[in-house]
């Protein structure tokens, strides 16, 4: 089951810059930050009010992040659901014909769980599955 909106996230170049803008002034609180190793970015989360983005730069020039950068620049990257029983969700969606590039969950900069549908089932849309 969605839940809610978990966070935006949005491809930068430069993560202290982007931090310069979003933490000091737009006025978000960094909540976290650290590398992902394993999808080859630097990531940031920042909150203000109920509101939570997430920033991402690449570490590695391979990684989708990278790539997404080469290709459309800066900007937003994807969108995450929060949800409940992700693995069910995720047998649920696939069920019903969408596309999934993570089948079964991976862990997230969060530790929970999370995994991605395929942008050609959403309209061009990449959105995150996150369950916490």
């Amino acid at each position: 089951m969605i839940k809610g909106l978990a966070h935006v996230a949005i491809a930068v170049n430069n993560l202290d810059e982007a931090l310069e803008i979003y933490e000091r002034q737009l006025g978000f609180r960094l909540k976290k930050q650290r590398v992902v190793e394993q999808q080859g970015v630097k990531a940031a989360l920042l909150r203000v009010g109920d509101m939570t983005i997430e920033l991402l730069e690449p570490t590695d020039a391979e990684s989708t992040i990278a790539k997404f950068l080469k290709k459309r620049g800066e900007g937003i990257h994807h969108i995450a659901l929060s949800v409940s029983n992700i693995e069910g969700h995720l047998k649920e969606l696939k069920e019903k014909g969408i596309a999934l590039i993570d089948e079964k969950p991976r862990i997230g900069m969060e530790g929970g769980k999370i995994a991605f549908i395929h942008p050609k089932s959403t309209r061009n849309v990449l959105i995150e599955l996150v369950e916490r």
